[in-house]
C-alpha cells in the first residue's frame, strides 16, 4: 500500500514538471485517467470473530477409593465408554461384611436390652403409683430407659456406617465418560488418602468445551455494537459457535457460549470465554487445539469497500470518491473489521458514493477522471499490454 501511495506521489510530481494536465510534449490536453468505481450501498453482513481455543471434557472425575482393603477386581475395559452407575472395581468386601454382622448382632443386643427397660419402667411406674417405690427409684429406671433407647439409635447408626462402607467396596461410575488407564493395578493394596486413593478418570466428550479468550478491546467494540443496535443477533448471552480443527475441517455440530468471564485477565487483557459443544462421534478431544468463530452476528445496514480501494494516507485511512463532475476527491474514512476482501466502513461514506476500485494509480486529489466499467477497463488494459509487446 505505501508502494501505491509512492507511486501516487511520484505520478502527481512527474505531472505538475510537465505543466499539470496539459503539459504533456506536445502541450496538448492529458486525457483524464480512467477508473471503476462502486456506488456503496448499505447492506446486511455477517461478521467474523474468530479464536484459538483448547477442548476440555464437559465433565473430569477422579474415581477414588471411600474404603481401604486389597483391590480385587478392575471390571471395565481401560479406554472405553462407561455409563453412569457401571461398576468399575471391586475392593474385598470381607471384612466390611464382618463389621455389617457385627453391627447387626450389636443392634440385637441393645434392643433386647431396651425391651428388659421397657418392662421395667412399667413394673416400677405402675409400683410408684401405688407408693410402694421410692421417686429415686422411679427416676433411675427412667433414666435406664432412656439411656436403652439412645444405644440403640447408637447401634443402628453404626450398621447404616458399616453397610455404607460395604457399598464403598463396590465402586461405581459417578457419570458417563470415557475411562482412562487404571493407576493401581489388581491386588494392590489401596487407602482413602491423597497418595493411595486415586484408581482411574472418567471423563465426559459429549458434550465437550472449547475454552478460548477474546481480546477485552473487540469485546467491548462487539458489546457496543450490541447495545447500539447495529447487530443482529439472539443476544448477548446466546452466541452461537463454530469449531474447526487444525486441519481446517469443520466440526459438523455448533455449539453455544455458555461462560463468559466477568473480568479481565490483567496479564493478558483477554476475557474468557468457554463454548459447549456437541460431540457424539468423540472427534474432539482433550487438549486438542481448534480455532473457534462466533457465529449468527450480523452487522446491519453496513457499508464495505474493496480492501484495495483503501490507502495508507499521512492522517490515517481515506479512499477516493468521484462526485457528480467526475473529480476524484480524497475521503478519510475509519475501518472497522475486515470480511474477505472488503473492509467494513465505520465512518466516511454514505449510500451512493462512488468510490473508486481500480485505477487509483493514476487519480490525483481534486482531479477529473473517466468512469468506465469493469469489463471496459479490463479490454483497455488487455490492449496496451498487447501494444507493448508488438513495439518491443
Amino acid at each position: 500500500m505505501m508502494a501505491l501511495l509512492g507511486a501516487v506521489s511520484a505520478y502527481t510530481g512527474t505531472a505538475a514538471a510537465q505543466g499539470g494536465p496539459g503539459g504533456g510534449p506536445g502541450g496538448g490536453q492529458m486525457p483524464p485517467p480512467e477508473v471503476v468505481v462502486r456506488a456503496v450501498q448499505p447492506k446486511d453482513m455477517p461478521l467474523s470473530y474468530e479464536f484459538a481455543g483448547r477442548v476440555n471434557g464437559s465433565r473430569e472425575v477422579e474415581i477414588r477409593a471411600r474404603v481401604a482393603g486389597i483391590l480385587l477386581e478392575r471390571t471395565y475395559t481401560e479406554g472405553e465408554t462407561v455409563k453412569q452407575g457401571d461398576l468399575l472395581f471391586l475392593i474385598d468386601p470381607a471384612p466390611y461384611e464382618a463389621a455389617v454382622a457385627r453391627a447387626e448382632a450389636m443392634v440385637q443386643q441393645e434392643q433386647a436390652r431396651l425391651a428388659q427397660a421397657e418392662r421395667e419402667w412399667k413394673r416400677i411406674a405402675s409400683l410408684f403409683e401405688r407408693n410402694a417405690v421410692s421417686a429415686r427409684e422411679r427416676d433411675e429406671t427412667l433414666s435406664t430407659l432412656e439411656l436403652a433407647r439412645a444405644t440403640v439409635a447408637g447401634a443402628r447408626a453404626e450398621l447404616r456406617t458399616a453397610r455404607i462402607n460395604l457399598d464403598y467396596t463396590k465402586v461405581e461410575a459417578p457419570i458417563s465418560g470415557v475411562t482412562s488407564l487404571e493407576v493401581l493395578s489388581e491386588g494392590s493394596l489401596v487407602g482413602t488418602g491423597m497418595d493411595n486413593s486415586l484408581l482411574t478418570r472418567i471423563t465426559q466428550l459429549d458434550p465437550v468445551y472449547v475454552n478460548f479468550a477474546v481480546p477485552d478491546a473487540e469485546m467491548i467494540a462487539l458489546y457496543n455494537l450490541m447495545d447500539s443496535g447495529a447487530l443482529r443477533m439472539q443476544s448477548r448471552d446466546k452466541i452461537a459457535v463454530q469449531v474447526k480443527l487444525g486441519s481446517g475441517v469443520v466440526h459438523p455440530q455448533n455449539g453455544m457460549v455458555n461462560f463468559t468471564d466477568s473480568s479481565i485477565d490483567p496479564q493478558t487483557g483477554t476475557i474468557r470465554m468457554r463454548a459447549s459443544v456437541p460431540n457424539p462421534d468423540k472427534r474432539l478431544l482433550p487438549g486438542q487445539f481448534v480455532r473457534i468463530a462466533l457465529q449468527d452476528i450480523v452487522l446491519k445496514d453496513a457499508i464495505a469497500v474493496p480492501q484495495a480501494s483503501v490507502l495508507q494516507a499521512a492522517q490515517g485511512m481515506m479512499v477516493y470518491v468521484v462526485n457528480a463532475q467526475s473529480v476524484a476527491e480524497p475521503r478519510p474514512v475509519r475501518i472497522g473489521q475486515a470480511l474477505g476482501s472488503e473492509w467494513v466502513i465505520r465512518e466516511g461514506l454514505k449510500p451512493g458514493d462512488r468510490v473508486v476500485t481500480e485505477g487509483m494509480i493514476k487519480v490525483r486529489p481534486g482531479a477529473p477522471v473517466k468512469v468506465v466499467e469493469p469489463a471496459q477497463a479490463a479490454n483497455q488494459a488487455s490492449g496496451k499490454a498487447a501494444a507493448g509487446q508488438g513495439n518491443r
